[in-house]
């Protein structure tokens, strides 16, 4: 019996051009927002963790803890999600059948959902987390999918591949509100203000 391999890719080369600071290293709790969604994916059942890079790469890899991680440079971050995504790939081992894809500025990731997705998603190309307010992060994607995600292009390309109908996917429901991801001041200030996840 081959035991089953999963690989997680954290995307964490945005350029935070709306903040206009590094929101990878926004101070949270007692480390940074990507060190607090780094601390949460390295407690999940996880053989591989690339971690994509673009944005403040410097200053991030001096900051933040990326021990046992694999770390990829998006070299084109700055026309969007795409070009991590498409980074990413190349690295993911060859046994692994997906990949589960997450937001290196949503520390607020409840390790229980990404346990469920790994267990119970990967029976479709896609399957997303429908939570009370919307869908959202963590994605499952298949290797199926690889080919197609390779060619993605600009920002949002793997909701347009989800909502272009051309491959399966599916929902996993999750009794929760989506986790907070930091895109502004007033994200910032919402997730230093919520609970504990």
């Amino acid at each position: 019996m081959t035991i089953e391999f999963v690989t997680a890719v954290v995307l964490a080369a945005g350029a935070s051009r709306r903040l206009g600071t590094a929101k990878q290293l926004l101070p949270y709790r007692n480390t940074t927002v990507l060190g607090a969604t780094l601390d949460v994916v390295r407690t999940c059942a996880f053989d591989q963790i690339i971690v994509t890079l673009g944005g403040a790469a410097t200053a991030i890899r001096q900051q933040v803890d990326l021990a046992g991680l694999e770390v990829v440079m998006a070299e084109d971050f700055g026309s969007g999600c795409s070009s991590s995504l498409r980074s990413a790939l190349p690295l993911v081992h060859p046994r692994a059948a997906g990949i589960v894809l997450m937001l290196g500025d949503q520390p607020g990731l409840s390790a229980a959902t990404v346990e469920r997705l790994i267990a119970e998603g990967k029976s479709t190309a896609i399957t997303v987390c429908r939570y009370h307010d919307g869908i959202g992060h963590p994605f499952w994607l298949s290797r199926s999918v690889f080919g197609e995600s390779a060619r993605l292009r600009g920002d949002k390309a793997v909701w347009k591949l989800i909502e272009s109908g051309r491959v399966p996917v599916s929902g996993l429901d999750v009794d929760a509100a989506m986790p907070l991801d930091v895109d502004t001041w007033d994200d910032y200030e919402r997730l230093r203000a919520a609970t504990s996840p």
